[in-house]
């Protein structure tokens, strides 16, 4: 009996067989990564809004509606510096399977409430505040998580189908959320996105975090902190930008989460339309995210920055109002340049930012595009009382344009070009740094 050695090995089939099934940097890591943020996101964009119906329903007007969204805001901001120094510290997967868990249970309990007709205005307030702790320690661990899952020359590709990924699935989220609104209330949609924090966690619970090499011992707090604001302070196109989604970002959560279900439920016919201009924004995400897995612009936050003048559009067209079928429109429009700026933006941050502060320097990020959200949430019913919804509105479009005019006054904004062999080197030190990084980013 002879044995077959002359047959091929399992580990180098043959020319045209057994071809691996995704890109070679589409590692396990990424793989696991992109799976979570498609489950997250089919029920946190139905969940978006279901919060807002939950307490127009439970009786609540605008100003309600904005006293919810800024209890979930203010302590993401309250905890995101601190978020972003413990996943920086211990295993970034761990904090994310743990931030998960808060955000299933506190989802799960909103829901029980409202499904039994025992909501009320600061049940709904202290749950929200809960998923917001949640969300401070989960987003910059997954952003670091994220970035150091890819590296090569495609890490842009890799970026914009991850985000293709997640917004797509916000999509159906959307549309279905709306609709299951319409049709069974929000209570169900809750309860959806509390299953689908539990499922994500239990994904992520089998990334590996072998690949990054242990912090040294000691420090403390305070000096990750420090650290972390060396490398924003110390660029200038990185603090500009976070400097302007600090407004941006308010008042687009303003115009959409406060005014956009007051429109949709007094002049557009009730939710349903609503979650499907929410639908026709993730469509255009989408779109953005083909369009940037074959476009690679040399000056990454010049094209990032001028795709951030569309958002004013929905504003405007809220302020009108324009009929359903507009307003799907120009969310369609927001979605697609919203994603070139998220494209470059990760691929900025992933060419100049080393590995080890990544979600650091995230926290910053994110502690600056939702610093100021809670106040223009909490003030938007006022503003509406002061000024009208229309003219609340028109303000908030005005604020996007100024905001992002000033930026591109910034010379690095403006000239921070794409370095082919830093990215293929994954993210590098600043070259002007010394041992402590003291010289020298939104999405």
């Amino acid at each position: 009996m002879t044995t077959p050695a002359a047959a091929p090995h399992p580990a180098s089939p043959p020319p045209g067989r057994h071809r691996p099934r995704r890109p070679e940097w589409a590692g396990r890591n990424y793989t696991l990564l992109t799976a979570a943020a498609v489950v997250t996101n089919l029920g946190t964009h139905g969940a978006l809004v279901a919060s807002a119906f939950a307490v127009l329903e439970s009786g609540g007007d605008g100003g309600d509606v904005g006293l919810v969204t800024a209890a979930r805001t203010l302590p993401l901001v309250l905890f995101l510096l601190i978020g972003g120094a413990v996943a920086d510290r211990l295993p970034r997967h761990r904090v994310m399977v743990a931030a998960n868990a808060l955000n299933c249970a506190s989802q799960g309990a909103f829901a029980l409430l409202v499904l039994t007709g025992d909501a009320r205005l600061w049940h709904m307030m202290l749950l929200s505040a809960l998923g917001g702790t949640g969300q401070a320690f989960f987003s910059p661990a997954a952003e670091g998580m994220l970035m150091s899952s890819v590296s090569g020359e495609q890490a842009g590709r890799a970026f914009a189908l991850f985000r293709m990924a997640m917004n797509g699935a916000g999509i159906g989220g959307a549309a279905l959320g709306g609709a299951m609104v319409a049709a069974v209330g929000p209570g169900w949609v809750l309860a959806i996105d509390a299953v689908a924090f539990a499922v994500a966690g239990a994904l992520r619970a089998f990334l590996d975090v072998g690949h990054i090499p242990p912090r040294a011992p000691g420090g403390g707090l305070w000096k990750d902190l420090r650290e972390g604001w060396t490398e924003v302070a110390s660029r200038p196109w990185l603090w500009a930008i976070v400097a302007q989604f600090s407004v941006v970002v308010a008042v687009v959560a303003a115009a959409e989460s406060v005014y956009g279900p007051l429109v949709a439920r007094d002049e557009l016919g009730g939710a349903r339309p609503w979650g499907l201009a929410l639908a026709a924004f993730g469509v255009g995400t989408l779109g953005g995210a083909v369009l940037m897995m074959r476009w690679k612009p040399q000056r990454l936050l010049l094209a990032g920055t001028l795709c951030v003048f569309p958002l004013a559009l929905p504003s405007a067209a809220l302020a009108v109002p324009l009929p359903a079928g507009g307003l799907m429109v120009v969310m369609f429009v927001s979605g697609v340049t919203l994603e070139v700026f998220g494209v470059s933006w990760m691929t900025a941050l992933h060419q100049e930012i080393p590995e080890d502060r990544l979600s650091r320097v995230a926290a910053y990020d994110w502690f600056g595009s939702t610093a100021m959200v809670p106040l223009a949430t909490a003030l938007a019913g006022p503003a509406e009382g002061a000024f009208g919804r229309h003219g609340a509105l028109w303000g908030c479009a005005t604020l996007v344009v100024v905001a992002t005019a000033l930026v591109l006054l910034v010379p690095d904004v403006r000239n921070l070009t794409r370095r082919t062999k830093e990215i293929a080197a994954g993210p590098a030190a600043p070259a002007s740094a010394d041992a402590e990084g003291s010289v020298g980013r939104l999405g």
